[in-house]
Order: structure tokens, then sequence, then C-alpha cells
């Protein structure tokens, strides 16, 4: 009931009662903005499908007639008749909460409706088809469950959309009923799926790009008259986008175009854009402010050749690097590689230029691990603490490694694994003679999607009874934002006798952290760092501290106050800032 304000109110404050009515005026709903529908009787899923079902009335709808009482009543029945419920009673009671109207429904839902016979047939090819099989043993409506409509759609959509992927272009339904005796409490399910035949690709065809079709055929993960699958199409799709020579890449592939069999496939390409660069300006704790820059050729010739230079610029480092790389087979994982490398360091005790030539041999192996054979020459002018050298070095190696993640820029789930050996030996022209080992081992996991874990572990050594045969980029240092939090970058290793670094033989760090969610995308990290390097016998260090954690668009942004107990003089706090991957 609408009360309108007496003309002495009225007089007295005329504006306010105008705003008052033209409001009402405006949004009627506003007077019944209370009035609502309580349901009893149903729970689990069928009170959320009657719940579904009453939202088409509004507050402004609800009132107490017995027109509107039948139509809540018909909404009821209609969504408990989806869950196989066909004698269903509703009771309705009028109520109050203070000015608002309450229509109360009682539902008694009786018996349900069983399936007494469920004649559910494939025929066609796909009845010999493992995946339809499985699919009719685990997603079919079975003799004696409840009539449940939802199901029964869900299995007729589940076997379209099969036949869509694997190409039963022809599929249909010869018959698809259901027939519901509510008075028995009897239901029968008629569901006739003809497959028809299942379709081959056919003609393969490239339209536009700039590479030799043989290289784009060897991308292809199937041949003409092998089964149609849109799994094999998503796969040629992502192996045409993983060799970055296209700007856009469309796969046509019209079940309109089907004849005799065989479906026509044409593959529409544009090239990449031909030089892209990047340039950026971050932060280190590390290496303090720093600029990168990097140039990228996609495709240099017809054959898929590429070429890169990045270029880092630190007050402590300055790196550049350039590589042209030559794809075989598997363009992004099977491909050789020649680089060359300029690098130059000035931190605390180290002093060093080097020059980098490197040819490499990359594999991705069945079991995803990605295996690389190099050989590369390495010159070093250096000086540490008081050591002052040059070195030659010819150096063999091979590499192992494998990342995995759940996706993301803080994955719930990830693991990375490296482990590098080169060797040195003047019988093919080197100075000196060595073994060096490296390994890098990584975990994330949850505990939810709040709570996550993070374990690293870095160990290496290298084969040689004097430090001072190895050049300071071979040498091992601790200490750092990715490596013993608490102390400086590269200010764990062995000293001489002017108390001046010297680098290490050996090393072994490991990272042991737990990161639980604040809000969104921060997180709160609790850490504890342990390692050394040294050469004859370690002096461990240790670490603890907190830090924060945002998922940002562009990688995980890390700060740290860690504190160091085993810095000397004293044990000290230190802040550490970072941008990039956690392993």
């Amino acid at each position: 009931m609408l009360i309108l304000p007496t003309f002495a109110l009225f007089r007295a404050r005329p504006l306010v009662y105008v705003a008052f009515l033209l409001v009402l005026l405006c949004h009627p709903d506003a007077l019944y903005a209370a009035n609502r529908i309580e349901f009893t009787g149903a729970t689990e899923e069928r009170k959320d499908n009657i719940a579904l079902y009453l939202s088409v009335f509004t507050p402004a709808q609800i009132n107490k007639s017995a027109r509107f009482k039948n139509r809540v009543a018909n909404e009821i029945k209609q969504a408990l008749r989806g869950h196989g419920y066909y004698q269903v009673r509703v009771v309705f009671e009028d109520a109050t909460d203070g000015a608002d109207y309450v229509l109360k429904a009682r539902i008694i839902a009786g018996r349900s409706v069983f399936i007494d016979v469920a004649d559910l047939q494939i025929t066609g090819e796909a009845i010999r088809d493992p995946e339809f099989l499985a699919l009719q043993q685990q997603k079919a409506p079975k003799q004696g469950d409840r009539m449940h409509h939802g199901h029964y759609e869900a299995y007729k959509k589940a076997l379209l959309n099969l036949s869509h992927r694997k190409g039963y272009f022809d599929a249909r339904f010869s018959r698809a009923e259901l027939v519901v005796t509510p008075g028995d409490r009897r239901g029968k399910m008629h569901l006739h799926f003809e497959s028809g035949p299942r379709y081959r690709f056919g003609d393969i065809t490239f339209q536009g790009g700039q590479i030799r079709e043989a290289r784009l055929r060897s991308l292809l993960p199937f041949k003409s008259g092998d089964y149609y699958s849109a799994a094999l199409l998503a796969k040629l799709s992502q192996n045409l986008a993983n060799t970055l020579w296209f700007g856009s890449v469309d796969l046509i592939a019209d079940p309109d175009n089907r004849k005799d069999g065989l479906l026509p496939l044409t593959i529409e390409l544009q090239p990449a854009t031909r030089n892209t660069v990047e340039t950026g300006i971050g932060y280190a704790t590390d290496v303090g402010a720093r600029i990168k820059t990097n140039w990228f050729k996609p495709w240099v010739n017809d054959r898929g050749h590429s070429l890169s230079a990045d270029l880092a610029l630190s007050q402590r480092e300055q790196n550049l690097e350039t590589a042209y790389k030559f794809p075989l087979r598997d363009v992004a994982n099977d491909y050789y590689q020649l680089s060359f490398g300029y690098k130059n360091t000035d931190v605390l005790n180290t002093d060093s230029t080097s020059y980098n030539l490197k040819g490499e041999r990359h594999w991705l192996l069945s079991n995803q691990w990605q295996r690389t054979l190099s050989l590369r020459w390495l010159f070093e002018d250096y000086v540490q603490g008081d050591q002052r050298d040059t070195a030659n070095l010819v150096l063999p190696g091979i590499t192992f490694n494998r990342n995995r993640d759940s996706g993301g820029s803080m994955p719930l789930d990830a693991d990375n694994y490296l482990l590098t050996v080169e060797a040195a030996n003047t019988a093919w022209g080197s100075d000196t003679d060595f073994i060096r080992l490296y390994g890098r081992a990584g975990w994330i996991g949850s505990f939810s999607e709040d709570k996550r874990w993070l374990v690293r572990l870095d160990a290496g050594t290298i084969l040689q009874e004097q430090i001072s045969n190895i050049p300071p980029t071979l040498r091992f240092f601790a200490g750092g934002d990715s490596s013993l939090r608490g102390y400086g970058y590269q200010t764990i290793a062995p000293l001489n006798a002017k108390q001046e670094l010297i680098g290490g033989l050996h090393l072994a760090t490991i990272n042991l952290e737990y990161q639980h969610r604040v809000k969104g995308d921060w997180w709160l990290a609790l850490f504890t760092d342990y390692g050394s390097a040294w050469n004859d016998t370690p002096e461990w260090k240790r670490s603890v501290g907190i830090g924060a954690r945002w998922a940002s668009p562009v990688g995980p942004i890390r700060l740290d106050v860690a504190y160091g107990p085993d810095h000397e003089p004293n044990g000290r706090f230190r802040l550490h800032f970072t941008l990039g991957p956690e392993l």
C-alpha cells in the first residue's frame, strides 16, 4: 500500500516529497523491493533448478492472487520434471515480513520416475570407435536410473560434440524421445545415434606465407588420407604458431566442403613482422638499474632461419648476445644454433671481459626433455682478487633440461630441471684440463589455491685442483636475489690472503619458501635459504626472511626482506627486489 504524505507535511517539505514521488513513478519496483518467494521441500541440485525457474519473477510481480500462485506452481513443476518428478504438489501460504509480502511454497515432490527402458543405440562407423564406446559406458543413462532430462540432454550433446571433433560430419539422431508414464513411475528413453562414416583429411593446401612449402609440410602432424581430428588441427595450429614465422594462421576445414569421405584443408598464412624490437627498463638489487633491448628477425629466408640479438646494460654487468638459428623438422625444438656473446663484469673483486662463440644442436626427446650438444670457444681477460690472467678454452658440452608448469604468472604446480656438463682439455686447444658440472632443480606445489610452496636446489663442481686455473665466469659464487638472500650478490665464496673473493670449485644452495595469498594477486612469503661456495671446506650460510609477491601481467614481482645471521662481522638485514620466473 502506498501512503501519501499529508498536506501539512507536504507544505512543510514540498521539494523532498516531490522528489520522493518522482522516484516512485520512475522506479515502481522500489515499492516491492523486498517481496519474495520462499520454498521448502527441495534439496541439492533440484533446489538450484527451482530457484533458476523462479528467477523470472520480479519483486513487483509477486502477489497473493490465485493466478500468480498458479504460475509459480507451474514453474516449480516444470523445474522438477527435468529431474524426474512428475507428481508434484505445491501448497502456498501467505506471510509478511514487516511491510514485505512473502509467498511461501511447500513442495511435495512425490516419488520420482525411473528409467524402465533405456533404448540407447549407436550405429555407423562410430560403433567401433573406442572413444564413443567409452562415452557410452561412462555417460549414457542406464535402466533403473532416475529419469533426469539434464543427463539425457548432456549425453546427446556429448555424442554430437565428439562426432564433430572426430570427423563424423553426417551424424544425426534418427530417434530421440522420452516417454513418461507418471502414474506407474516408469519412463522410456529412446535415443538412436547414427554416426555415418568418419571423414578423412583431403587435399592440404597452403596459401600465403613466405616459407618453403616443404618446410611447412614438415610441421603437419597428419597427412592427406588420415582420419580427421580437431585435436590434430589444434596441434598443427600450435606448430605453426611456435615457429614465430607468421602473424596470423587460419585453418579452413569447412564440413560443407566434404565430398566422397574427404574434407579438404586450406591453411591461410600471413607473414610475421620482419623485425621486432623490444626495450625495457628494470631494477634488481643484484645488478641495480638495467636497460634491456631485444631485436628479433623471425625469418631471414624461405627456409625459416632466424636471427636475434639481446643487449642488457647495468652498472655491474654489460652483456650482448646474438644468435642465428637453423630449424630442422621440429622447428621449435629440433634445430642448430650459432651464437656469439660478449660480457663485461665489474662486481666486487671481479673485473672480467669475456667472448663466447658457440655452436649448438637441440633435440626434444620423447620424454619431453630437451637435449643440447654444444661446442664453444671462450676467451676471458680478467682480474679476480689479486690474480690477473687470461683464459682460452674450447669446451664441448651437453645439457639436459625440462620445464613444466600449470600455467599463469604464479602457477600452482611446476618443476624445472637443468644439468650441464662441459669439459676442457689441452688436447683440443684449451689452456687447462677440467670438467665442470652444474645442476639446478626446482619445484612449486600447492596445498590449496591460496597456499603455495617452493623448493629450489643449485649444485655444481669443477674437477680441477687449482681454482686459479679457472676463469671467473666458470667459478662458483653464492649470494643474491636468486641464491642466498640476506647476502650481497656473489659475496659468498672463498677469500685470498687479502680477504678478496676468488670464487669456488664447489657450490650447493637450497631455498625453501611458503606463500599465502593475501588478496587477489598478492601473496605473503616466508622463506629460508642455506648454502655455500667453497674450495676445500664449506662455510655454510643461513638466512630467513619475509616477502611480498605480486602476480603481475609481466610475471611475478618479488620484494624480500632477509636476515643473514652468518653475515660477518654481525648479522645483517638486506632488501631484495626481483622480477621474473621463480624457478
